[in-house]
């Protein structure tokens, strides 16, 4: 277990709003002294963009046009930081299966603290974590060429769209971690739903060749209403604006009611499932 202080504790004055907190901040910073000890931790939001970029870029972008021209780059990144985000929210279930299976959740449960903070401090962690693997496509694209064509206001509103929507995503995991009997089943499974996900979407090829039903579902793929509305945010090529799909006639609305609507299911979830775990 870190040096941070998870000893039990008298409750404090102050309202239990405050206890509440104090928990997570402990949590939170708990996972994140867990990632600075072991830093390949962080391979799937460092170096996976990096070759991701690279890969779909410089070798399988040579092959695709878009329907209504423009750049493969401007077009692929916002793909490429939705599909790293899906797929690096994975991390969450495997973390949270590693703890439950290694016996350090029976200690907190002697501490005299709110429960639900180890799930909340663990997304809160993958969220910081999710910031930097953002940061990380968004500076390899500018490496090689990619430039958003938006305003800075709504280019911070479009990673803001990826990073609701990769917290949203990281409580799905949570839940996905709690039910799995050990790490290497949560990622199995992980892999086996978020990499269809990922890929069955608008995120690296345009979909208006795809079969009639690929499409259908392609399009109403909450995957590609995220990097639709992250590339109207940026102003980049979209081709699935030519798509007369709701989804993809308002992609910004339909990618917040997706994040709002997971978030709302998983968090209440995972809480429950936890709480279920937990208890003898």
């Amino acid at each position: 277990m870190s040096a941070i202080s998870l000893a039990p504790r008298t409750p404090t004055s102050g309202s239990g709003l405050i206890r509440r907190l104090r928990d997570i901040e402990v949590l939170t910073r708990r996972n994140l002294v867990h990632i600075a000890r072991e830093p390949l931790q962080l391979s799937d939001v460092t170096i996976q963009p990096v070759l991701f970029t690279m890969l779909f870029v410089y070798v399988f972008g040579a092959g695709v046009v878009l329907p209504h021209g423009g750049s493969y780059t401007a077009f692929a990144i916002a793909g490429l930081l939705a599909l790293n985000l899906t797929t690096s929210s994975m991390g969450t279930a495997v973390g949270l299966s590693t703890d439950l299976n290694g016996g350090v959740i029976d200690r907190f449960r002697t501490l005299p603290m709110w429960r639900p903070a180890v799930l909340v401090g663990r997304s809160l962690a993958d969220l910081l974590t999710a910031a930097l693997c953002a940061l990380i496509v968004a500076l390899t694209g500018l490496a090689i060429g990619w430039r958003p064509e938006g305003s800075i206001g709504a280019t911070l509103a479009g990673f803001g769209v990826f990073l609701l929507f990769s917290y949203a995503m990281s409580w799905g995991c949570a839940c996905l971690g709690i039910v799995s009997k050990g790490p290497e089943s949560a990622q199995g499974i992980g892999l086996v739903i978020l990499f269809p996900l990922a890929f069955v979407s608008n995120a690296l090829v345009p979909t208006e060749h795809m079969p009639a039903v690929l499409q259908t579902i392609a399009d109403w793929n909450p995957v590609s209403a995220v990097t639709a509305a992250a590339r109207e945010l940026f102003h980049n090529p979209n081709p699935s604006a030519a798509i007369h799909d709701w989804p993809m006639q308002h992609p910004v609305a339909t990618a917040l009611l997706w994040s709002i609507a997971l978030l709302a299911i998983f968090a209440p979830l995972a809480a429950h499932l936890y709480r279920r775990r937990t208890t003898d």
